[in-house]
C-alpha cells in the first residue's frame, strides 16, 4: 500500500507499507465450495498482522469476478494488490472534510481479471473515532480503516493473443454507485514509447480513430459495458490498450495487452542439380520474429536423429510486417537413403509444424542416370543402323508395261 499515491495511479516503491484488503458483502454464489470459508473478524488481527488493514463494502457496485478472487488460492494462483491515496479533481460540497479516498488494483496471476476500486472511507473523527496516525483517516473500533467501494473498473481479459487478419473483442467493464454518471470512455493505445487514440464516447456521440473499432450499443454501454471490437487485426494494432471510464467524480482505468501473432507456411524443396544433394526448407509469412527450424534424419531401420549443420539465409520482412526466412542443409542419406524433416517452433503454433522428403543416395541416382543415358545411347545406334541397312538394301526390278 503506497502512503502517498496520486490520481488514479500508483505509489513509488519507496514509499511502500503492507496492509489487507478485506472484501465485505461481496454477492458470491454458493457452489458449495463455500462451507469452509469464515467471514472476516477485525478483532481477531494478531500483531504481526499487516500495519493497516482496509474493510471496504461493496454493496453499492458489483464485482463480477467475485469467484475468481475468492478462489485464487484454490486454483494456485496468486492475487496481487496495490492500494494508493486518490484525490479528487474537484470535492464535492457536501464531503466532510475528514473523507479520503483511495484506489485499489488487484490483478489475478495467470490471465486472471483485473479489478480496479476508488474507495471512499466512512466514519467521522469529531464523532470520537480514533485516527490513523500515518493516514489520518478515522479507525473503527476494531483498529480498521472502513471504506465503501463507489466505482470499479475491470476486465477478464488482461492479455490476448490473437491472428493476424480475425476480430478482437477488449473486455472493460464498470459499475457506480447511485448518483454517480458516466460522461466519457477512453481507448488508447500505446506501443513501442508511443500513444494514441483509438476510440472516445462521451454522452450521446462515439469518435472513431481507428477504422471499424466500435464500442458496445448504448444501452449496454449505460449498464457497465464499454468492451472495444476490432475488426481484421494487423500488426499495428499490437499494444497496450488503456480502458479509461469517467464518472462526475471519479476516473479508472484497466490495461489490455494485445499480441497479433501470423503462423509460419512451412516449404521443403530440394536444390536442383546439386551434389552432394541440399535442402531447402523456406519458413514464410510468420509473426513475431522468433522461430526455430530443427532438422530431423531418419534412416531406413533407424530412429529419428536431430542433424546439425544447417545455414540460413538472411531474415526478409514483407509489406504486411511478417517475416519470412529459410534454412539450407547437405543431405547425407546413406547406403539406402534417409527421410529429412524440417520442423518450425513458433508461440502462434499449437504444435510444431513438419515437412519431410526421402533423399536417395547421390551414387545411386548416378547411376541411374548413366544407365539411361546409357539406354538411349544403345537405342539410338540401333535406330541409325536399322536405317543404313534399308538405304543399302537392293531394291527389287520393276515390270515394264507394255501398251496394247
Amino acid at each position: 500500500m503506497g502512503e502517498g499515491g496520486h490520481h488514479g495511479g500508483f505509489a513509488s516503491s519507496e514509499n511502500m507499507v503492507k496492509a489487507l484488503l478485506v472484501l465485505k458483502q461481496v454477492p458470491v454464489p454458493d457452489d458449495g465450495s463455500l462451507e469452509g470459508l469464515t467471514d472476516f473478524q477485525g478483532g481477531t488481527l494478531a500483531k504481526d498482522d499487516p500495519l493497516i488493514t482496509f474493510e471496504a463494502s461493496v454493496n453499492l457496485v458489483q464485482i463480477p469476478q467475485a469467484e475468481a478472487l475468492l478462489h485464487a488460492d484454490c486454483s494456485g494462483k496468486e492475487v496481487t494488490c496495490e492500494i494508493s491515496r486518490y484525490f479528487l479533481q474537484a470535492r464535492p460540497e457536501a464531503t466532510v472534510e475528514t473523507a479520503a479516498w483511495f484506489i485499489t488494483n488487484v490483478q489475478v496471476s495467470g490471465g486472471g481479471p483485473g479489478l480496479s476500486m476508488v474507495m471512499k472511507t466512512l466514519g467521522d473523527a469529531e464523532n470520537g473515532a480514533v485516527l490513523h496516525p500515518t493516514l489520518k483517516v478515522p479507525l473503527s473500533p476494531q483498529g480498521t480503516v472502513r471504506t465503501e467501494v463507489e466505482f470499479q473498473v475491470t476486465t477478464q481479459t488482461p492479455s490476448l493473443n490473437l491472428l493476424l487478419g480475425s476480430s478482437a473483442s477488449l473486455h472493460c467493464g464498470f459499475s457506480v454507485a447511485p448518483g454517480l454518471d458516466i460522461t466519457a470512455v477512453e481507448w488508447r493505445l500505446q506501443h513501442k514509447g508511443s500513444g494514441h487514440l483509438v476510440y472516445r464516447w462521451t454522452t450521446g456521440q462515439g469518435q472513431a480513430k481507428r477504422e471499424g473499432a466500435t464500442l458496445e450499443p448504448e444501452q449496454l454501454l449505460m449498464a457497465g459495458d464499454a468492451s472495444l471490437a476490432l475488426p481484421s487485426l494487423t500488426l499495428k494494432d499490437e499494444g497496450a490498450y488503456v480502458c479509461q471510464i469517467t464518472t462526475s467524480l471519479y476516473r479508472a482505468q484497466q490495461i489490455i495487452q494485445l499480441d497479433v501473432q501470423a503462423s509460419p507456411k512451412v516449404q521443403l524443396s530440394l536444390a536442383n542439380g546439386a551434389l552432394p544433394p541440399t535442402l531447402i526448407c523456406s519458413v514464410t509469412g510468420y509473426y513475431p520474429l522468433d522461430v526455430t527450424v530443427t532438422w530431423i534424419r531418419e534412416g531406413l531401420g533407424g530412429a529419428p536423429a536431430p542433424v546439425s549443420g544447417a545455414s540460413f539465409s538472411s531474415l526478409r520482412q514483407n509489406a504486411a510486417g511478417t517475416y519470412s526466412i529459410s534454412s539450407s542443409l547437405r543431405a547425407e542419406p546413406g547406403s539406402a537413403g534417409a527421410t529429412y524433416t524440417c520442423q518450425v517452433t513458433h508461440v502462434s503454433l499449437e504444435e510444431p509444424l513438419r515437412a519431410n522428403t526421402w533423399v536417395a543416395l547421390p551414387e545411386q541416382r548416378t547411376a541411374f542416370g548413366v544407365l539411361f543415358a546409357s539406354s538411349l545411347f544403345l537405342l539410338a545406334l540401333l535406330f541409325l543402323g536399322l536405317q543404313r541397312r534399308q538405304a543399302t538394301s537392293p531394291r527389287p526390278a520393276k515390270t515394264p508395261r507394255h501398251s496394247g
